[in-house]
């Protein structure tokens, strides 16, 4: 193997030789473990790891302050605008993990990586990203069979850290809101946008479409801002307008997917810019779960068909031009073609035989379980049942032929959750039991735990249901108003 560069502090303080491949190094990447080219900075109670100084705090610095692995002397107390850097830098390793996590594939062009830049400037935006760092730390390496109050000390300071990272940033950002003095600007949405990810990482109930609906307004606000602000340089190789072109992009994914497992007509109509269906190629580096965006019209096509006759169906003419409406979009979903969209993606690099084929097969998924979705309001327009074994089995295969990538895997919650509320027998729940397991493993993503515990209610219920194929009206009671994706 061919050596390119100096030995990872990872392997040497392992006590074990780096094959010096690159970075990562073979080695970590093969262990699963975060590979540093030197000595990282760690999380610690106080300022000083040991010694008459450990848990102790300067004025100032709240308890959970990261610190170099270095002796701190008395002499030199950190003022709060090196230790708000300070903190910034000890995020480093987990907001890496972040930009990975909230984008299909990581590259240099990741919108999530210009928000962290920004955050070096912006105090509002850099207090989400610490409370999303912290809590996704706070929730690695925990059980998803025994998820718990915390009892080690270090995951009670980790929690302490993430609910005090997350108190700072809602404190700021209403101060920011609550002052008319003070523009709004676009780091301002981003951390409104950022609260909609610590939803996620924190069983994702509860919170989000209150954070989605003010970034909805917002945007709505700014929109003759940003239209004469296009082409301004505002970040590393990103202007305001493809930032917001961004948060945009991914309100309208939040939104439409999170809309499918809500009570009917919670959310607020968002006029979406239509930034990516007008792009001549859409870019899967952009991308947050790697939803097609016909499939995503599609779906909000499907989902306001469902807000549209949740209560009561219409009569005569208007029902008939629902059915209608509906049929002819599930011919479009069933023809679309999933293959010819993956190579039509835009790419900085060109994509291997196994990536083409993953990307189509996750596709699939979207557009398999839009079929699923689309037949059960088709099925409520037309008072039947229709049967979809033959869907779901397809389902199934394309979330375990994702297994192994775990790039894509990370996408398909919302797929599972469509899939467990149609499958029957236990050997299906089984598997998708094992598949938020893994889920969970993969992104530290508490939301899962949501999506299991519904599920499993679900199941413990749909023996007495009347009609069981009705859950695309009934699960968002059952759910809370959970984001699931």
């Amino acid at each position: 193997m061919e050596r390119v560069c100096d030995p990872c502090w990872t392997c040497r303080n392992r006590r074990i030789q780096c094959d010096q491949s690159g970075t990562p190094c073979a080695k970590c990447e093969k262990a699963g473990m975060e590979c540093f080219d030197k000595r990282p900075i760690r999380w610690v109670k106080g300022v000083a790891i040991r010694g008459k100084m450990q848990g102790r705090t300067h004025e100032g610095i709240s308890n959970g302050s990261p610190v170099h692995n270095s002796r701190i002397t008395k002499s030199a107390p950190s003022t709060p605008k090196k230790s708000h850097r300070a903190l910034v830098q000890a995020s480093a390793g987990n907001n890496e993990r972040i930009c990975k996590l909230f984008i299909v594939y990581d590259s240099d062009r990741n919108p999530f990586r210009s928000l962290i830049s920004f955050g070096l400037k912006d105090p509002v935006l850099q207090k989400g990203i610490l409370a999303l760092a912290a809590r996704h730390r706070a929730n690695t390496g925990q059980s998803f069979h025994q998820l718990q109050a915390p009892t080690s000390d270090g995951l009670v300071n980790a929690n302490r850290d993430a609910l005090l990272f997350k108190h700072q940033a809602m404190e700021a950002l209403s101060r920011v809101l609550g002052d008319e003095t003070i523009v709004k600007s676009d780091t301002t949405v981003a951390s409104i946008f950022l609260l909609i990810f610590l939803d996620l990482l924190e069983f994702g109930s509860d919170g989000w479409n209150f954070h989605l609906e003010g970034a909805k307004g917002l945007i709505a606000l700014h929109r003759p801002l940003l239209e004469a602000q296009a082409g301004v340089n505002n970040g590393p190789g990103q202007t305001v307008q493809e930032i917001w072109g961004f948060i945009s992009n991914q309100i309208h994914l939040i939104e439409t997917l999170g809309a499918t497992f809500l009570r009917p007509k919670v959310l607020s109509e968002f006029m979406f810019n239509g930034q990516a269906s007008t792009q001549p190629q859409e870019e899967i580096e952009q991308s947050f779960l790697g939803c097609p965006e016909f499939l995503l019209s599609a779906i909000q096509f499907l989902s306001n068909e469902r807000d549209a006759i949740a209560g009561k169906l219409p009569d005569g003419a208007a029902l008939q031009t629902h059915i209608q409406d509906t049929t002819a979009m599930l011919e479009l979903i069933q023809k679309f073609d999933c293959y010819a969209w993956t190579l039509s993606l835009q790419r900085s690099k060109q994509p291997s035989t196994d990536e083409i084929s993953n990307l189509c097969k996750l596709s699939q998924t979207f557009k398999t379980g839009a079929l699923i979705y689309g037949r059960r309001v088709l099925d409520a327009l037309t008072e039947t049942i229709t049967e979809q074994d033959d869907l779901v089995s397809e389902l199934l295969g394309l979330i375990a032929s994702l297994k192994d990538d775990d790039a894509l895997f990370k996408c398909v919650l919302w797929a599972i959750f469509v899939a467990g509320l149609e499958c029957r027998s236990q050997a299906q729940k089984d598997f998708l039991v094992e598949s938020l397991e893994k889920f969970w493993t993969d992104t530290s993503c508490s939301n899962v735990m949501t999506a299991a515990k519904i599920l499993k209610d679900y199941w413990d219920q749909e023996d007495g249901l009347e009609t069981s194929s009705r859950w695309i009206f009934d699960i968002g009671r059952l759910g809370r108003d959970c984001l699931l994706i």
